[in-house]
């Protein structure tokens, strides 16, 4: 099994996201902490997250950059027990079953997301709602770069003398 977690490239996202997560949790889109929000009041920070942020799952808090990982059955029940307490201290559902079953569901989105997906393949999203009000998620990978990042400062050259 494949799932994604947090990693970071430098500490942007301590500026840009009213809290970051740390790198290596295991991450989900998180799409449903946007879900009936009003675009228009969704500002600084807080409109980061929802335009480009991952969301954590042992902090909570948002990323830019997720990478496929391996997982196992434990790590994935351990995910869906500690989103679903998440569900139950902030979104109110029906009962403990509904919370695992939702919980269940958003990490199963994240695994088949994952899924034909090579190890070590990092992600980016950005995240809108369209005209008619319905939340949409566009998952980008990050390629790596084809030339040297660096150009070459000096050469050694062997002396003759």
């Amino acid at each position: 099994m494949k799932l994604l977690r947090v990693i970071r490239f430098d500490q942007t996202d301590a500026h840009v996201f009213g809290a970051a997560a740390e790198p290596d949790e295991w991450a989900i889109s998180g799409a449903f902490a946007f879900a009936g929000s009003d675009p228009e009041t969704l500002i600084g920070k807080e409109r980061q997250a929802f335009r480009n942020g991952w969301l954590g799952l042992t902090s909570f808090a948002h990323a830019t950059f997720v990478s496929v990982a391996d997982a196992d059955e434990d790590i994935f029940a351990q995910c869906c027990e500690t989103l679903s307490q998440h569900f139950i201290r902030f979104y109110n559902p029906p009962g403990l079953e509904e919370a695992l079953s939702a919980a269940t569901d958003e990490m199963n989105f994240t695994a088949d997301f994952c899924k034909d997906t090579p190890i070590n393949t990092v992600f980016t999203l950005l995240r809108e709602f369209d005209e008619d009000g319905a939340l949409h998620e566009e998952f980008r990978i990050v390629e790596p770069p084809s030339d040297p990042i660096h150009a070459r400062v000096w050469e050694v050259v062997e002396d003759d003398t």
